[in-house]
């Protein structure tokens, strides 16, 4: 039965006809909408190329095998895969460590953990990360891309530096001993018209735009500009050479890490291009299974470890697309690019590639959505700025791991005020004066309500363990929400201090979960089912029965 859930699993996530008879039917859209967003694409591949350390070639060999294996197995109608800023910064530590062959080992390893996480169902995951975390690590990935751009666009060829800011600031201090200003210009220019021409004609692909110019112009004006440089002609050959068996041990731990980033960032991009077209889901298990056969793939090519990108995406929808043929056509023009133009290319300063990079970032950056979280409570702006701060500071699955984990805490401890122990009137009006003040005298009902687990147990221990003078407590059960295990310890303490002190205890309202739970640890009052009621008036008249016995008794 097992295997055959699994293979059951396996065949909802392959592609199937639906996918492509709208495409098939009317395909003028998404061929004019691929076109557009490969223009885009192109120096975006080029640019995360260089940064990643692999090289321009690297960067459109993701591109075009990632890009079109994503978008025939994932699981999203509009998403574009290729190498992204949010990658890149991951990837320098590791080629830095691990070399080329270390990279695209770390990305053919990712590819097999996406492929398990998507089969054990896990995509689903992703509608639970906090919006704080997520801005927060946006915004300082947006600030990491930047930094990497400073050597670029600085001039300097080589900047040192461990971590991405220490470089930048190398790149800083080489430039004021030996200042570039045509670099600099270059860059900021190119920056300047992506994000004007961009903010007033946005169909217009004005990163490609702008790269033409500042290609023919470092041409023409024979500028003092680093070029990109020969990159072979097409695609290499399939291989696996780059992989070591010796050096698999210490790549697990990058891959896991890569495989978190790609997971992450692939269905955020996939939840926004739902957000941005109508009647449109996406299935969050089979777009980690199309990106884990993406990079899977990608390496054998010498492609960098590739991500659903939001920027991409957001084009191909704004651009028209309708099917997932769209994101396959820009594949298809970036694979025209690479065997017919890689001449073209090599030509391309650098700097200009920064200045489009350096344009991204700021495009990236949603200030409303910043200053509204900062806002809305001191703790969710705690979480983005420290999400942020690690991202720059770090690297962004340990700002993922850091920001998940102070939400996860203030949000247990939100939670655990509103477990509540009321003390409540009993309904008695049907008795004397002298028997209402009896009852009142000896009998107390308390109400549990919202959650009782760890984060509330101590708490509520003190306070119902305080409880004196009275000869009977009823715990009316039926609004606690939640109990877990300390919860029901902590309760089984409190009832053995009430009835070691003779105060005998009687629930009701009992949920048969919170029951077994109770049971199982022995946390039910007086040890049997007689102190348990479904009702709490049933509990009252027996409290009342144990409080008046001694009294008749003794006229």
């Amino acid at each position: 039965m097992t295997s055959g859930r699994g293979a059951l699993t396996v065949a909802g996530l392959l592609p199937n006809r639906a996918d492509w008879l709208p495409a098939v039917r009317a395909p003028g859209a998404d061929l004019l909408a691929g076109l557009v967003v490969a223009l885009v694409a192109l120096p975006l591949a080029l640019g995360f190329g260089i940064s990643s350390g692999l090289g321009a070639a690297a960067g459109l060999a993701t591109a075009v095998v990632a890009g079109a294996i994503a978008a025939v197995f994932g699981g999203s109608r509009f998403q574009v895969t290729g190498p992204t800023g949010a990658m890149t910064v991951v990837l320098v530590p590791i080629f830095h460590l691990h070399g080329a062959s270390g990279v695209l080992a770390v990305g053919l390893l990712a590819g097999l953990v996406l492929v398990v996480l998507a089969i054990a169902g896990v995509g689903r995951a992703v509608r639970y990360m906090p919006a704080p975390v997520i801005e927060g690590f946006t915004a300082g990935i947006a600030v990491v891309i930047a930094l990497q751009q400073f050597p670029s666009a600085l001039g300097v060829a080589h900047a040192h530096g461990d971590k991405v800011w220490q470089s930048a600031w190398d790149a800083v201090r080489q430039f004021a001993s030996g200042p570039n200003w045509v670099s600099l210009a270059t860059a900021l220019l190119v920056a300047a018209v992506v994000l004007i021409g961009g903010r007033y004609l946005p169909r217009l692909p004005f990163a490609l735009l702008t790269v033409v110019l500042a290609t023919v112009a470092a041409k023409v004006f024979h500028l003092d500009l680093t070029l990109i440089g020969a990159i072979p002609s097409g695609l290499q050959a399939p291989t696996l050479d780059f992989l070591h068996v010796d050096q698999m041990g210490s790549l697990i731990a990058p891959a896991l890490a890569v495989a978190a980033l790609a997971a992450l960032e692939s269905l955020l991009s996939a939840t926004a291009a739902d957000s941005m077209a109508v009647g449109t889901r996406h299935n969050p298990d089979r777009e980690l299974f199309g990106q884990g056969l993406a990079n899977i793939a990608a390496p054998l090519f010498g492609g960098v470890p590739a991500t659903g990108a939001i920027a991409r995406t957001a084009v191909n929808v704004r651009s028209g697309a309708r099917t997932r043929l769209a994101a396959l056509i820009h594949a298809l023009v970036l694979a025209a690019i690479v065997f017919l133009a890689t001449g073209l290319v090599a030509a391309i300063p650098l700097a200009a590639l920064a200045g489009v990079l350096l344009a991204t970032t700021v495009r990236m950056v949603e200030t409303a959505s910043l200053v509204a979280i900062a806002r809305a409570s001191r703790g969710d702006a705690a979480i983005m700025v420290i999400t942020f701060a690690v991202t720059v500071a770090m690297d962004l699955v340990s700002a993922v791991a850091v920001g998940v984990g102070i939400a996860v805490l203030l949000a247990l401890r939100s939670v655990a005020k509103e477990a509540r122990l009321h003390q409540i009137p009993l309904d008695d009006a049907d008795h004397l004066d002298e028997e209402h003040q009896l009852l009142h005298d000896h009998i107390v009902a308390y109400r549990l309500d919202g959650p009782l687990f760890f984060a509330a147990a101590h708490r509520f221990l003190l306070e119902l363990a305080e409880v004196s003078q009275v000869r009977v407590v009823i715990l009316r059960m039926s609004h606690l929400t939640a109990l877990d295990t300390t919860g029901a310890l902590t309760l089984r303490d409190a009832i053995g201090k009430l009835e070691h002190r003779g105060i005998t205890v009687l629930m009701s309202g009992l949920r048969e979960d919170h029951r077994r739970t109770l049971a199982a640890v022995g946390a039910l009052p007086g040890s049997g089912p007689g102190h348990l009621f479904d009702q709490t008036p049933d509990a009252i008249a027996v409290a009342r029965e144990l409080v008046s016995r001694p009294a008749e008794s003794s006229h």
